[in-house]
């Protein structure tokens, strides 16, 4: 499985790459669609559960998707609900 932490990450450290590059899509409840987006050249610091923008902290677990270069790079799937027995 891929976590939105370690794309980061990559982006990040990955000679080559460039966190500036990416465009962060997370859950922003109250925003339109609650879908809120941060440019990477905006993300000061990548933490162990959250990372800070100029003006946000935004726990991983939000992020729905990343893009970089204008091609999706991850895309959390939506999570499936057991049916169960009757």
């Amino acid at each position: 499985m891929v976590y939105p932490k370690d794309v980061l990450n990559r982006l990040k450290w990955t000679k080559g790459e460039s966190l500036d590059d990416a465009m962060v899509w997370y859950v922003h409840r109250g925003a339109p669609g609650d879908l809120a987006a941060v440019s990477g050249d905006r993300i000061v610091s990548l933490g162990k559960g959250f990372f800070e923008s100029d003006d946000a902290t935004i726990p991983y677990h939000r992020i729905s998707m990343i893009e970089y270069r204008g091609k999706v790079i991850f895309e959390k799937k939506k999570a499936r609900r057991k049916r169960k027995k009757r």
